[in-house]
């Protein structure tokens, strides 16, 4: 049999067209009719186009071709086949494959005609040997597979484009076609000896944007010219990027940097960030009409308004309707204004390392309370502290062992928050300050203050509040990079009370970033405090189980403590009873009999709490009687659900796995419940 291969108007045909050395036949017109004369490319023509197609719309001398084909009897039969049809964004029009002239950058060939380097040589190998060096880090480096993947199927460069807007490409034509290169007109007609009765036109085309832009990180320092600029910054440090645009702009980039700046990398690093994406993990695109702007997350903006902007200038105006729905459906009351710096640390806790980010509005309103939690411990601190003795003077202080942990703490953060930066790990770096700030300096520290600022003597409370605001401006410094805003307004006002000479005029951008001192880092200090810790989250637990009101004073019986246990619960007596509303503690020694009580664990360090009197036995058994009930019918639904014929092979597999994590955790709720039900019956 025969198959038809039409070189100029198919990809894979053109492939084929080049393995064989066959003539490109391009028969058709720039707006899709048929010419009246074949444009042979590669060959010399042997026939026109039969007259009567010439002219005809690509449509209509489809078929008018199986017209006659029909009349000819040389039709045997027609098939129906489905195929990929290419279509303009804006016009949806049929998109033909043909032959056009073009210019392209030589990437494949080992050398040229004239004997010079060809771009293979000159451009490709270097770019690929550039990372296979290490003179270019990927980060992460499973990037740079990606990368060695483009280059090493390259082909030649396709740089001119018919559109509007760019660099015009540098070539003029005289009347007869030839072609000239050069910077302008005028160099054009002085390095050809071209009078002013030659008439020039330059070419219509502009050069590829990434082509342009692949010549980013030395055109912005001066070049061509050798500029100090150039000297001083290039190359550069790192690029922040995407990963979809590793081929379209890094690699071309390393190649451009390279051959015009004598061998020099444009970078260093090459950090791949993820793409961010809606809540259903579509690419965000103004086509899908799910784009979120930045602004409207940090301003804020009303329904009507995020309608009018996701369904203006569509490509596809048809969407419109269905955008409309799904956009009412999302942000039925529109969408809240979060602030910059809310927006900003969810960014970067979202950032792990070449993952797509899932954005939704439940993250970075969680990150504004993170905002609000810190400017309300500032503003706790600024009360307690403001015109105040801050140790800023010479005079002795006491610091206590909360004051040591939490002054400890900031050096292992500022250490590990260094790292992760190093690293590329904003997320890690994100998440080990929001757990410092909100769980260690505002949940703990600051309730362990009260007692020293309220009772303590002149030393201890110079010390505590020394601490305070000293701990609080270095975090300020560590979280700038990240929320700049916030941190730059607090530190206005605190800088006066932890740091001596500060002018109005002074900026947070002004001071070192934190950088980690060991030798501040007590770790007695830090081992003490962190065993206070989970004593009283031991005893919160108890209460928690037995619904004991948190303000009610608790005395508490210890087993199994050792000497060092029993004078920790001396020395802090006070923070025992403000923090944790423990009473009397009384160490039992081996053998002594233990009341009924709730148990909590602290390492070997057994903490009980007699029931005796502390609660309404009667109610209690009523209580937990109730929830055992609910929590027995809560349980026997899920089996229920699960135990159903069937219902583990239709339903999605997501589906069976949370319900059977749901009947997990009715069943471990009814065993803690009725093990209080057993206690308190005891009494």
């Amino acid at each position: 049999g025969c198959v038809k291969i039409t070189p100029a108007h198919d990809f894979n045909d053109y492939a084929v067209g080049q393995r064989h050395n066959l003539p490109k036949i391009n028969v058709l017109t720039h707006d899709a009719r048929i010419r009246s004369m074949p444009e042979i490319i590669g060959g010399a023509p042997e026939a026109g186009l039969p007259a009567h197609y010439a002219g005809l719309d690509r449509y209509e001398a489809r078929d008018r071709i199986i017209h006659d084909l029909n009349a000819l009897d040389l039709l045997e039969k027609i098939d129906d086949h489905k195929l990929m049809v290419p279509r303009g964004d804006r016009s949806g029009a049929v998109i033909e494959p043909m032959l056009t002239d073009q210019w392209f950058v030589d990437l494949t060939r080992e050398t040229q005609d004239d004997g010079r380097p060809g771009g293979l040589s000159a451009i490709t190998r270097p770019a690929l040997d550039a990372v296979r060096g290490g003179e270019i880090k990927f980060v992460p480096e499973s990037w740079s597979n990606t990368y060695f993947q483009w280059l090493e199927n390259i082909q030649d460069w396709c740089i001119s484009r018919q559109i509007w807007w760019g660099h015009r490409i540098p070539a003029w034509y005289d009347e007869t076609g030839k072609v000239y290169v050069g910077r302008s007109e005028a160099e054009v007609r002085a390095q050809y000896d071209l009078d002013g009765t030659v008439t020039l036109s330059q070419d219509n085309d502009v050069l590829d944007t990434w082509l342009s832009s692949a010549l980013w990180p030395f055109s912005t320092l001066g070049w061509p010219q050798n500029t100090k600029e150039l000297a001083q910054f290039y190359p550069t440090s790192v690029l922040v990027t995407g990963f979809d645009i590793i081929f379209f702009w890094v690699a071309r980039m390393v190649m451009m940097g390279l051959y015009f700046q004598d061998g020099q990398v444009p970078f260093r690093e090459v950090y791949v960030h993820g793409l961010i994406r809606d809540a259903q993990g579509q690419k965000m695109s103004k086509s899908k009409g799910n784009v979120l702007d930045p602004i409207d997350l940090i301003d804020g903006i009303e329904l009507e308004a995020v309608v009018a902007k996701r369904t203006a200038g569509l490509m596809q105006p048809q969407m419109a309707k269905k955008i409309e729905q799904d956009t009412r459906k999302e942000f039925p009351a529109g969408i809240s204004a979060f602030g910059t710096d809310a927006l900003r640390f969810t960014f970067a806790a979202l950032a792990t390392t070449g993952r797509d980010i899932r954005f939704d509005l439940g993250r970075i309103e969680g990150y504004r309370n993170f905002c609000n939690k810190l400017w309300n411990a500032s503003r706790f601190v600024m009360m307690q502290c403001e015109q105040q003795d801050t140790g800023l003077a010479d005079t002795p202080v006491t610091l206590s062992d909360a004051d040591e942990w939490i002054i400890g703490r900031l050096q292992q953060v500022e250490r590990d928050v260094a790292k992760h930066f190093a690293e590329y790990r904003f997320d890690l770096a994100a998440q080990a300050l929001y757990e410092f700030t909100w769980n260690e300096y505002c949940d703990w520290y600051l309730e362990f203050t009260k007692p020293a600022l309220k009772a303590g003597d002149e030393a201890a409370q110079r010390g505590t509040r020394r601490t305070l605001v000293r701990v609080l401006e270095a975090l300020l410094r560590l979280l700038h990079p990240i929320i700049p805003f916030i941190t730059e307004a607090i530190w206005q006002r605190l800088a006066p009370m932890a740091l001596v000479h500060v002018a109005d005029t002074d900026s947070i951008l002004g001071r070192p970033y934190p950088i980690a001192d060991e030798a501040k880092i007590n770790t007695q200090a830090i081992d003490a405090v962190e065993w206070l810790k989970n004593v009283i989250l031991g005893v919160r637990r108890i209460r928690a189980e037995m619904d004991i009101p948190p303000s009610k004073s608790l005395d508490v019986l210890v087993t199994h403590a050792t000497d060092e246990e029993v004078a920790r619960f001396s020395r802090f007596a006070a923070l025992l009873n403000s923090v944790g509303r423990i009473g009397n503690v009384t160490p039992l020694g081996t053998g002594e009999a233990v009341p009924e009580a709730a148990m909590a664990l602290v390492g070997n360090l057994h903490i009980h709490i007699p029931l005796a009197g502390l609660i309404d036995k009667v109610a209690e058994l009523a209580r937990l009687a109730r929830e055992i009930t609910k929590t027995e019918a809560d349980l026997v639904k899920a089996r229920t659900k699960l135990d159903a014929p069937g219902f583990a092979d239709r339903a999605p597999a997501v589906v069976v796995a949370q319900e059977r994590e749901r009947a997990g955790k009715f069943a471990a709720t009814l065993v803690d419940l009725q093990a209080q039900q057993t206690r308190i019956e005891r009494l």
